[in-house]
């Protein structure tokens, strides 16, 4: 199986990181943070670039393309930390109206857990009695559901694939395609954290010399270089082969890379990690959300255990 990118997969992940270089820079990013809200504009813009529709047949509005290329478009608002229950909207696309244009903002229910409640037009999933409660992650609002939070995911099944699919027997559900696309959001952030603590450690300077010339440090940002590549192959793959086991080894992987960079990131910037100036925070409130809103590790390892 050849994982490397086509030269479409280039342009598409190429066309997303301008799109969001371009609408959501770091200032938009610290906006967001105080507006506690969503951009409406910007949400709409997304559906306008076909980020909703992307996995929608080109006959129903949409762009056509599959899981592997959405897990690309999701690494990318990943690293961007960009705001909204965008995965749960994406899937949505084509079974709730205005969803796949970015008119309708969709949220659902996750391990007890619902992002973006008060933002959204349609919930999917029981959240009676949900009661808001303080999320650890300011561009995350939480409400909590009472009971055991385990969401049915009343989503229309996939679309049947065509005969002759290889992968015909193993189309994931919406509950794996949600966790495949959040662990998709982990890895980008990984990626990103490990951009911050190199380009820190290559310009700050201690005892005389910048402070990526020091072993610890290297040490540090070669393990987060690591730990990204394997999420990175990991859900790639997972995204290719559609496998429930490997979708929820993936997510293990995502979530270890997403949390453990953010960490050696906060390390590597020493006393000025640990402002609310650096953006280094964001990235490791987001991954602990991200971490428990979908498969956490506890029930994922259990899937990997059992397909093993």
């Amino acid at each position: 199986m050849d994982f490397r990118l086509t030269e479409d997969q280039i342009a598409l992940r190429r066309g997303v990181r301008d799109l969001l270089e371009g609408r959501f820079d770091r200032e938009a990013l610290r906006a967001a943070v105080d507006a506690a809200s969503l951009d409406r504009g910007l949400w709409r813009e997304l559906g306008d670039a076909g980020f909703f529709a992307l996995r929608l047949p080109e006959g129903e509005g949409g762009v056509g393309l599959g899981l592997p290329e959405a897990v690309l478009v999701f690494e990318e608002v990943g690293r961007v930390l960009l705001p909204g229950p965008l995965v749960a909207t994406h899937v949505a696309a084509g079974s709730v109206p205005g969803a796949a244009e970015g008119a309708v903002v969709v949220t659902s229910v996750g391990e007890g857990l619902v992002p973006w409640l008060d933002e959204a037009e349609v919930v999917l999933g029981d959240v009676t009695g949900a009661v808001p409660m303080r999320s650890v992650d300011p561009l995350t609002p939480l409400h909590r559901v009472p009971g055991n939070g385990r969401c049915a995911h009343p989503y229309p099944p996939p679309r049947t694939p065509s005969r002759g699919d290889p992968h015909a027997e193993r189309m994931p559900t919406t509950a794996l395609q949600e966790v495949l696309l959040t662990a998709a959001e982990q890895v980008g952030s990984a990626g990103r954290t490990t951009e911050l603590a190199v380009s820190y450690a290559q310009t700050r300077e201690q005892f005389g010399q910048v402070v990526g010339g020091f072993q610890a440090v290297k040490h540090l940002c070669a393990g987060m270089l690591v730990r990204t590549e394997l999420a990175r192959a990991a859900v790639r793959a997972a995204s290719l082969t559609v496998d429930p086991v490997e979708i929820a080894g993936a997510k293990l992987l995502a979530d270890e890379a997403a949390i453990g960079n953010a960490r050696d990131c906060l390390q590597v910037h020493g006393g000025m990690g640990f402002t609310w100036e650096a953006d280094v925070h964001l990235h490791l409130k987001r991954a602990w959300v991200r971490a428990e809103l979908r498969l956490p590790a506890a029930r994922a390892e259990e899937a990997v255990a059992a397909g093993l």
